[in-house]
C-alpha cells in the first residue's frame, strides 16, 4: 500500500526579542519597568543595574540591544554611563528614562549618545514604543523634550537670520549628478541648508525616522534618507540626535 508524504514546509523562524538592560538605583522602578517589558513578546530583560558603574559593566558582558538609563545614580551618573557605552559598544542603544527635564541635561545625554529621551511619567505604551524605535534606529524625545530643542532651535535660526550674508561668488558648476546606491554623498559644508533641508532638520528634532520623513514630506524613503545624510554632513554630525545639539553649540 503506498502512502503520500504530506507536504513539508518550512517553519519561519521568530525574530529575535529584543534584550534590554534596565540601569536605575530605585530597586522599585528596576522592577516595575522589567515586569512591563518582560511582559510584552518580542522584549527581553536581561539584566539590570543599581548604578552607572554596573550598567558599563553588565553592558560590556551582556551585549543588549537597549539599554534603559537613568541620569541620576551612584559612583557614576547616567550621563557618563551612557559614554562609555556608547563609545564602547556601538550597536548599544541607549534610551534615557528619567525623571529630569533640565536643559543641561537633556543636550549632555544627547551629546553623550542617547538616542532617545523620556520622563518617567510617560505611559507603558509609549516606553514599550520607544525601545523598539530604539532598537530600529531611530530618535524618540518626549513632546516636552523635543519642544526645547525646537525653541533653542528657533533663537539660534533667528540669529543666524540677522547676520550679513558674505557677497555671493560666481562661480560655474556642472549639473548635479545623483549618487549611486550605498554610495556617501559628498560633504558641502560651505553651504547653508536648502528649505527643503531645513524641513527635514524639523523632523529629525521631532525623532522621525526616514520612513515617518518621506511620508510628512512627500517624499521617496531613499530621497529622505540622502536629506538627511547631506544635513549630518553639512552641521558635521555624528548621530542624528547630535543634530540640534551641534547647531546650538556652533
Amino acid at each position: 500500500m503506498s502512502t503520500i508524504a504530506e507536504p513539508s514546509f518550512p517553519i519561519p523562524h521568530a525574530a529575535p526579542r529584543i534584550r534590554v538592560l534596565i540601569a536605575d538605583d530605585q530597586a522599585l522602578i528596576r522592577r516595575g519597568m522589567a515586569m512591563l517589558l518582560d511582559a510584552a513578546p518580542d522584549i527581553e530583560v536581561v539584566g539590570q543595574a543599581a548604578d552607572g558603574v554596573e550598567a558599563v559593566e553588565l553592558a560590556r558582558r551582556l551585549l543588549p540591544d537597549v539599554v534603559l538609563m537613568d541620569l541620576h545614580m551612584p559612583r557614576k551618573g547616567g550621563v557618563l554611563a551612557t559614554r562609555e557605552i556608547s563609545a564602547a559598544l556601538p550597536h548599544t542603544r541607549v534610551m534615557v528614562l528619567t525623571t529630569f527635564n533640565r536643559d543641561d541635561l537633556v543636550f549632555d545625554a544627547v551629546r553623550a549618545g542617547a538616542q532617545a529621551y523620556l520622563l518617567k511619567d510617560a505611559s507603558e505604551e509609549e516606553v514599550l514604543d520607544t525601545v523598539r524605535a530604539v532598537h530600529r534606529g531611530e530618535s524618540r524625545l518626549t513632546p516636552q523634550i523635543a519642544r526645547k530643542v525646537m525653541d533653542q532651535f528657533r533663537l539660534l535660526a533667528d540669529r543666524v537670520a540677522q547676520e550679513p550674508l558674505p557677497a555671493p561668488v560666481p562661480e560655474v558648476r556642472a549639473a548635479p549628478q545623483a549618487a549611486a546606491p550605498g554610495e556617501p554623498l559628498q560633504p558641502d559644508a560651505t553651504k547653508p541648508l536648502t528649505e527643503r533641508e531645513a524641513a527635514v532638520l524639523e523632523l529629525i528634532a521631532k525623532g522621525y525616522g526616514n520612513r515617518q520623513i518621506a511620508t510628512a514630506l512627500n517624499l521617496a524613503e531613499g530621497t529622505a534618507k540622502n536629506h538627511v545624510s547631506r544635513i549630518m554632513q553639512k552641521l558635521h554630525a555624528n548621530t542624528r540626535t547630535e543634530l540640534a545639539v551641534l547647531v546650538l553649540k556652533k
